[in-house]
C-alpha cells in the first residue's frame, strides 16, 4: 500500500511545500496534523492498528479537508 503524504500525492509542488513549511506556520501546522493522520490510515489501511469503520471513515475525511485545505495555500 502506498502512503498519501503531500509530497507524493503533488510532486510537482515539492519545493514549494518545503517553502511553505519553513515560512508559513499555519500551513506547517496543518501539514503535521496532515502527515500524523496519514500515518495512522496507513496503519489502519495495512492492518497494523484496528479501528471501527466510522472511525477510520471520520479519519479519513478530515485527511481530506486538510489536503484540499493545505493544497489551497499550495495554489496561493
Amino acid at each position: 500500500m502506498e502512503k498519501h503524504n503531500l509530497i507524493n500525492e503533488f510532486p510537482e509542488f515539492r519545493e514549494k511545500i518545503h517553502d511553505l513549511k519553513m515560512q508559513n506556520a499555519h500551513f506547517k501546522k496543518l501539514f503535521e496534523e496532515y502527515e500524523v493522520l496519514e500515518n495512522e490510515i496507513y496503519k489502519i489501511n495495512t492492518e497494523q492498528i484496528n479501528v471501527s469503520d466510522k472511525h477510520a471513515h471520520d479519519l479519513k475525511a478530515k485527511m481530506l479537508h486538510l489536503k484540499d485545505e493545505l493544497f489551497s495555500l499550495i495554489k496561493e
